[in-house]
Protein backbone atom coordinates (compact mmCIF):
# COMPACT_ATOMS: atom_id res chain seq x y z
CA UNK A 1 0.00 0.00 0.00
CA UNK A 2 2.87 2.37 0.85
CA UNK A 3 4.58 1.46 -2.43
CA UNK A 4 1.40 2.29 -4.36
CA UNK A 5 1.10 5.66 -2.62
CA UNK A 6 4.78 6.44 -3.29
CA UNK A 7 4.43 5.50 -6.97
CA UNK A 8 1.36 7.76 -7.27
CA UNK A 9 3.31 10.66 -5.78
CA UNK A 10 6.14 10.14 -8.25
CA UNK A 11 3.67 10.00 -11.14
CA UNK A 12 1.92 13.17 -9.91
CA UNK A 13 5.24 14.98 -9.44
CA UNK A 14 6.38 13.99 -12.92
CA UNK A 15 3.14 15.26 -14.42
CA UNK A 16 3.41 18.54 -12.52
CA UNK A 17 7.00 18.98 -13.68
CA UNK A 18 5.89 18.58 -17.30
CA UNK A 19 3.09 21.10 -16.77
CA UNK A 20 5.46 23.61 -15.16
CA UNK A 21 7.98 23.12 -17.98
CA UNK A 22 5.28 23.72 -20.57
CA UNK A 23 3.98 26.76 -18.70
CA UNK A 24 7.40 28.41 -18.46
CA UNK A 25 8.19 27.57 -22.10
CA UNK A 26 4.97 29.31 -23.18
CA UNK A 27 5.68 32.24 -20.87
CA UNK A 28 9.19 32.57 -22.31
CA UNK A 29 7.84 32.50 -25.88
CA UNK A 30 5.26 35.16 -25.07
CA UNK A 31 7.91 37.32 -23.40
CA UNK A 32 10.17 37.13 -26.46
CA UNK A 33 7.27 37.90 -28.81
CA UNK A 34 6.16 40.82 -26.66
CA UNK A 35 9.55 42.50 -27.07
CA UNK A 36 8.83 43.13 -30.76
CA UNK A 37 5.09 42.59 -31.09
CA UNK A 38 4.81 44.50 -34.38
CA UNK A 39 8.06 42.91 -35.68
CA UNK A 40 9.80 46.18 -36.49
CA UNK A 41 13.05 44.22 -36.71
CA UNK A 42 11.87 42.07 -39.63
CA UNK A 43 12.64 44.69 -42.31
CA UNK A 44 14.91 47.08 -40.40
CA UNK A 45 18.08 46.14 -42.33
CA UNK A 46 16.26 46.04 -45.68
CA UNK A 47 14.73 49.46 -45.06
CA UNK A 48 18.16 50.94 -44.29
CA UNK A 49 19.54 49.56 -47.56
CA UNK A 50 16.96 51.25 -49.81
CA UNK A 51 18.52 54.26 -51.52
CA UNK A 52 16.03 55.07 -54.30
CA UNK A 53 12.32 55.84 -54.07
CA UNK A 54 10.13 52.76 -54.65
CA UNK A 55 7.09 53.05 -56.88
CA UNK A 56 5.05 51.15 -54.31
CA UNK A 57 5.29 49.33 -51.00
CA UNK A 58 3.03 46.31 -50.64
CA UNK A 59 1.88 46.12 -47.02
CA UNK A 60 0.27 42.92 -45.77
CA UNK A 61 0.51 39.54 -44.11
CA UNK A 62 1.83 36.13 -45.24
CA UNK A 63 0.08 36.44 -48.61
CA UNK A 64 2.14 39.54 -49.40
CA UNK A 65 5.22 38.05 -47.73
CA UNK A 66 5.05 34.89 -49.87
CA UNK A 67 4.38 36.92 -53.00
CA UNK A 68 7.74 38.65 -52.75
CA UNK A 69 9.42 35.29 -52.10
CA UNK A 70 7.66 33.32 -54.86
CA UNK A 71 7.99 35.96 -57.58
CA UNK A 72 10.70 38.50 -56.72
CA UNK A 73 11.02 39.39 -60.41
CA UNK A 74 7.57 40.98 -60.35
CA UNK A 75 8.66 43.27 -57.53
CA UNK A 76 12.00 44.13 -59.13
CA UNK A 77 10.53 44.82 -62.59
CA UNK A 78 7.89 47.17 -61.19
CA UNK A 79 10.02 48.82 -58.52
CA UNK A 80 7.80 47.39 -55.79
CA UNK A 81 8.90 46.63 -52.24
CA UNK A 82 7.27 43.84 -50.24
CA UNK A 83 6.54 44.44 -46.58
CA UNK A 84 4.32 41.52 -45.63
CA UNK A 85 4.73 39.62 -42.37
CA UNK A 86 3.15 36.24 -41.77
CA UNK A 87 0.32 36.13 -39.26
CA UNK A 88 -0.01 39.87 -38.83
CA UNK A 89 -3.22 41.70 -38.10
CA UNK A 90 -4.08 45.27 -39.08
CA UNK A 91 -3.08 46.64 -35.66
CA UNK A 92 0.48 45.37 -36.14
CA UNK A 93 0.64 46.75 -39.68
CA UNK A 94 -0.54 50.13 -38.45
CA UNK A 95 2.18 50.15 -35.77
CA UNK A 96 4.98 49.53 -38.28
CA UNK A 97 3.51 51.72 -41.04
CA UNK A 98 5.90 54.58 -40.27
CA UNK A 99 9.00 52.38 -40.45
CA UNK A 100 8.04 50.05 -43.28
CA UNK A 101 6.14 52.45 -45.55
CA UNK A 102 6.45 56.17 -44.82
CA UNK A 103 10.20 56.11 -44.16
CA UNK A 104 10.74 54.57 -47.63
CA UNK A 105 8.94 57.50 -49.34
CA UNK A 106 7.13 55.38 -51.96
CA UNK A 107 4.76 56.91 -54.49
CA UNK A 108 2.08 54.41 -53.45
CA UNK A 109 1.26 51.94 -50.71
CA UNK A 110 -0.78 48.89 -51.66
CA UNK A 111 -2.57 47.54 -48.59
CA UNK A 112 -4.03 44.03 -48.38
CA UNK A 113 -5.06 43.36 -44.79
CA UNK A 114 -7.76 41.87 -42.61
CA UNK A 115 -7.61 38.11 -43.13
CA UNK A 116 -5.76 37.45 -39.89
CA UNK A 117 -8.06 39.77 -37.98
CA UNK A 118 -10.99 37.63 -39.11
CA UNK A 119 -8.95 34.57 -38.09
CA UNK A 120 -8.69 36.10 -34.57
CA UNK A 121 -4.88 35.91 -34.62
CA UNK A 122 -4.72 38.66 -32.03
CA UNK A 123 -8.07 38.00 -30.40
CA UNK A 124 -11.50 39.32 -31.28
CA UNK A 125 -11.81 42.52 -33.29
CA UNK A 126 -14.92 43.87 -34.98
CA UNK A 127 -15.10 44.55 -38.71
CA UNK A 128 -15.53 48.23 -37.90
CA UNK A 129 -12.25 48.34 -35.99
CA UNK A 130 -10.46 46.38 -38.73
CA UNK A 131 -11.62 49.03 -41.18
CA UNK A 132 -10.56 51.82 -38.84
CA UNK A 133 -7.01 50.43 -38.77
CA UNK A 134 -7.01 50.36 -42.57
CA UNK A 135 -8.42 53.89 -42.67
CA UNK A 136 -5.64 55.08 -40.35
CA UNK A 137 -3.02 53.64 -42.69
CA UNK A 138 -4.63 55.47 -45.61
CA UNK A 139 -4.74 58.73 -43.67
CA UNK A 140 -1.07 58.42 -42.69
CA UNK A 141 -0.17 57.73 -46.31
CA UNK A 142 -2.06 60.77 -47.62
CA UNK A 143 -0.50 63.04 -44.98
CA UNK A 144 2.89 61.98 -46.29
CA UNK A 145 2.02 62.39 -49.98
CA UNK A 146 1.79 58.65 -50.59
CA UNK A 147 -1.13 57.38 -52.66
CA UNK A 148 -2.99 54.57 -50.85
CA UNK A 149 -4.38 51.63 -52.80
CA UNK A 150 -6.73 49.21 -51.06
CA UNK A 151 -7.07 45.53 -51.96
CA UNK A 152 -9.72 42.99 -51.17
CA UNK A 153 -8.91 40.12 -48.86
CA UNK A 154 -8.58 36.84 -50.72
CA UNK A 155 -11.41 34.33 -50.37
CA UNK A 156 -11.17 31.65 -47.69
CA UNK A 157 -13.79 29.10 -46.69
CA UNK A 158 -11.79 27.85 -43.69
CA UNK A 159 -8.61 28.43 -41.69
CA UNK A 160 -6.68 25.28 -40.79
CA UNK A 161 -5.31 26.94 -37.67
CA UNK A 162 -8.86 28.02 -36.68
CA UNK A 163 -11.10 25.15 -37.82
CA UNK A 164 -14.05 26.38 -35.75
CA UNK A 165 -14.39 29.54 -37.86
CA UNK A 166 -16.37 29.96 -41.09
CA UNK A 167 -14.74 33.03 -42.65
CA UNK A 168 -16.17 33.13 -46.19
CA UNK A 169 -19.06 35.50 -45.45
CA UNK A 170 -17.02 37.52 -42.94
CA UNK A 171 -14.41 38.18 -45.63
CA UNK A 172 -17.07 39.23 -48.14
CA UNK A 173 -18.55 41.63 -45.61
CA UNK A 174 -15.15 43.17 -44.83
CA UNK A 175 -14.36 43.53 -48.53
CA UNK A 176 -17.65 45.37 -49.06
CA UNK A 177 -16.73 47.78 -46.26
CA UNK A 178 -13.22 48.35 -47.66
CA UNK A 179 -14.62 48.93 -51.15
CA UNK A 180 -17.24 51.38 -49.90
CA UNK A 181 -14.59 53.35 -47.97
CA UNK A 182 -12.31 53.38 -51.02
CA UNK A 183 -15.05 54.63 -53.33
CA UNK A 184 -16.16 57.32 -50.87
CA UNK A 185 -12.60 58.61 -50.57
CA UNK A 186 -11.48 58.24 -54.20
CA UNK A 187 -9.01 55.50 -53.37
CA UNK A 188 -8.21 52.81 -55.92
CA UNK A 189 -9.73 49.46 -54.94
CA UNK A 190 -8.20 46.23 -56.25
CA UNK A 191 -10.59 43.28 -56.32
CA UNK A 192 -8.73 39.95 -56.16
CA UNK A 193 -11.62 38.17 -54.46
CA UNK A 194 -14.00 38.06 -57.43
CA UNK A 195 -11.38 36.53 -59.73
CA UNK A 196 -10.30 33.77 -57.33
CA UNK A 197 -13.38 32.74 -55.34
CA UNK A 198 -15.03 29.32 -55.81
CA UNK A 199 -18.62 28.16 -55.25
CA UNK A 200 -18.03 27.67 -51.51
CA UNK A 201 -16.70 31.18 -51.09
CA UNK A 202 -13.15 29.89 -50.74
CA UNK A 203 -9.87 29.81 -52.60
CA UNK A 204 -9.86 26.66 -54.76
CA UNK A 205 -7.11 24.07 -54.32
CA UNK A 206 -5.77 24.78 -57.81
CA UNK A 207 -4.76 28.18 -56.44
CA UNK A 208 -4.01 27.27 -52.81
CA UNK A 209 -3.44 23.85 -51.27
CA UNK A 210 -4.53 25.06 -47.84
CA UNK A 211 -7.31 27.28 -49.13
CA UNK A 212 -5.62 30.45 -47.87
CA UNK A 213 -2.10 30.94 -49.23
CA UNK A 214 -1.89 31.42 -53.01
CA UNK A 215 0.46 29.52 -55.29
CA UNK A 216 2.37 31.09 -58.16
CA UNK A 217 -0.54 30.62 -60.59
CA UNK A 218 -2.77 32.65 -58.31
CA UNK A 219 -0.12 35.32 -57.90
CA UNK A 220 0.13 35.68 -61.68
CA UNK A 221 -3.60 36.40 -61.80
CA UNK A 222 -3.30 38.88 -58.93
CA UNK A 223 -0.39 40.62 -60.63
CA UNK A 224 -2.40 41.29 -63.77
CA UNK A 225 -5.36 42.56 -61.75
CA UNK A 226 -3.10 44.85 -59.72
CA UNK A 227 -1.26 46.30 -62.74
CA UNK A 228 -4.53 46.89 -64.57
CA UNK A 229 -5.93 48.71 -61.53
CA UNK A 230 -2.85 50.88 -61.17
Amino acid sequence: KKCTTFASKIKFTSKMNRLFTLFFACLFSLTIAAKDWAQYSRYAASNDSITSRPKAVLMGNSITDNWAKFHPEFFAENNFVGRGISGQVTSQMLCRFQADVIALRPKMVIIMAGTNDIALNNGYISHEHILQNIQSMCQLAKQNHIKPVLCSCLPAAAFKWRPELKPAEEIIRLNEMIKAYAEANRITYVDYHSALVDEQGGLPTKYAKDGVHPNLDAYHIMEQILLNAL
